[in-house]
């Protein structure tokens, strides 16, 4: 193999490996909700995602109405959800957590 051949291998691997880290991962999400909000809200996991259909999450999603939708469904997680560490850093993950176990989904999580 040519040295540009190895180089090209090596960089398409690398890449790979940093970009899985940028997606949004459903069980990251289920932690949080567990560390964060858990106590907070008094519900499982399960009864808060599923407080919507996948669609309605979705819709919430793609109008930048989630937060509300998740302040709606949680009225105690109001300053966690309004601050900027949820904003920035877990908003996502959240996300692709209720859109994953939402009441139409069939799964059940086991938080």
């Amino acid at each position: 193999m040519t040295p540009f051949g190895k180089l090209a291998i090596g960089t398409l691997l690398g890449l790979g490996l940093l970009s899985t880290s940028v997606y949004a991962d459903a069980a990251k999400g289920q932690r949080i909700y567990q560390k964060k909000l858990k106590s907070v809200c008094g519900m499982t996991g399960g009864d808060f995602a599923a407080k919507h259909t996948q669609m309605e999450w979705e819709g919430a999603k793609e109008d930048g109405t989630l937060t509300q939708m998740m302040e709606e469904a949680c009225p105690a997680g109001k300053d966690f959800f309004e601050s900027g560490k949820f904003q920035k850093k877990f908003k996502s993950h959240l996300y692709d957590f209720v859109y994953d176990f939402a009441s139409d989904s069939g799964n059940i999580p086991s938080c």
